[in-house]
């Protein structure tokens, strides 16, 4: 951590918000509405200029939520805005095979019928659920928003932590939360290391229109160099990330758009009839990374900043989604009981709550990918034969679609219903 002379400020300081949150994309708003929830305050510090308040063309980025992450924005006063933009997942659909050979007969069928709750999650753009966010942050008389802002250093103490702006002002606040990415600057300067490792793939992200309905199934297929998972969008819309080895995704990468989909329809199929890009292309490098701790002396880390995952099983989000309403719940806890919100055991709480979950689930997908993304005959016949069993095996299935939905394991309430 930065450690200039201390400054006296942290001594019975007045603070400007109970929480200072570094990082103004999805996390960070989604916190400060959940601590407002639970009566604390937040500034919300984004490095990146104040969005345009007008609504955002289409450009193609979308989410998969899972239920677990929709019940948490609905707590929050947010899916009411996005709902009708939102497109229900009914089925997911899982195969393997090869570019241009089809999948294998062996695969997996998730249907959302199998449990009580509804739709396993919906597919959001990212330009509602931003928009959304940002309103409802304009709305609460608890948040402060701040744009085009940069932390320079932070400093905590017994009272307090104070940060140090680019402009040569500081602000002060009980507890600093992290939610400022993979790169975070945040776990940098209090000394946080990451544990990880490149996959030599990047993620080639698109929305492609087609002349079929996808019936709101999404189907995930796995090629030797990586998946591609097709997830359907409002409309005869659906949105891709597909996985390439580093080198040929750069290449794919640079082509004009005609070329880009000549190498894609052999991928993609035709179950959906004739298809057409629609919007922009974006890459993104898949690594896996964890910080080698969530928490630090008033310090806690959420989403990417804490965890950041291969979008095998379209968890990123809603991972950190978890991780926010998890320590929500913890500090709302603590507050109740007269404790600090950012008291050493309390922000333990909140590691121990989510450090195991997270690791399990970044684990998983790595191993998903490591056996899926090969041409192994041996792996490939023990994978399809492995798909074919849980195919038949109602009980394993349904643990799969729950999963899936987010609906296992310790969720905070504010996931429950």
């Amino acid at each position: 951590m930065d450690n200039p002379a201390r400054s006296d400020i942290l001594k019975g300081m007045d603070h400007n918000s109970d929480i200072l949150i570094v990082g103004g994309g999805l996390n960070g708003p989604a916190l400060a509405l959940a601590a407002a929830h639970a009566g604390l305050s937040s500034t919300v510090i984004d490095a990146l200029p104040a969005p345009a308040r007008k609504e955002a063309g289409f450009d193609g980025r979308a989410y998969a939520l899972a239920l677990g992450s929709v019940r948490l924005l609905r707590n929050l006063g947010v899916w009411g805005r996005v709902a009708d933009h939102a497109q229900p997942m009914l089925e997911i659909k899982v195969t393997d095979g090869r570019a241009g050979e089809g999948p294998s007969p062996f695969f997996l069928h998730f249907d959302h019928a199998e449990i009580e709750e509804g739709p396993m999650g919906h597919m959001l753009e990212d330009r509602f659920l931003r928009r959304a966010l940002i309103e409802a942050m304009d709305e609460s008389p608890q948040i402060t928003q701040l744009s085009g802002v940069e932390v320079v250093a932070q400093e905590a103490g017994a009272q307090g932590v104070t940060l140090s702006l680019a402009s040569g002002k500081s602000l002060t606040g009980r507890l600093l939360i992290g939610a400022d990415g993979r790169g975070s600057g945040t776990a940098q300067r209090a000394g946080i290391r990451r544990t990880g490792w490149g996959y030599g793939q990047t993620a080639l992200v698109a929305a492609i229109e087609h002349a079929q309905p996808h019936y709101g199934i999404a189907h995930q297929f796995f090629m030797p160099p990586g998946p591609l998972a097709i997830l359907p969008l409002p409309g005869n819309v659906s949105s891709i990330v597909w996985s390439e080895s580093d080198a040929t995704a750069a290449r794919f990468a640079a082509l004009p758009d005609a070329d880009f989909m000549e190498v894609l329809r052999p991928r993609f199929g035709d179950f959906l009839g004739d298809i057409a890009l629609r919007g922009k292309r974006f890459t993104y490098p898949l690594s896996l990374t964890v910080a080698n701790s969530f928490v630090a002396e008033r310090l806690a880390l959420v989403g990417d900043a804490a965890h950041g995952m291969h979008p095998i099983a379209g968890q990123g989000l809603n991972a950190g989604l978890r991780d926010v309403a998890a320590l929500a719940q913890v500090m709302d806890e603590a507050a109740r009981r007269g404790e600090d919100i950012a008291a050493g055991d309390v922000l333990a709480r909140y590691q121990q709550w989510r450090r195991f979950d997270t690791a399990t689930l970044a684990l998983s997908t790595d191993l998903t990918n490591r056996l899926f993304s090969n041409d192994n005959p041996l792996l490939r016949a023990a994978r399809d034969l492995g798909m074919g069993a849980i195919a038949h095996l109602p009980g394993l299935r349904r643990g799969f679609i729950r999963e899936a939905a987010g609906l296992t394991g310790d969720l905070p309430a504010l996931m429950k219903r």
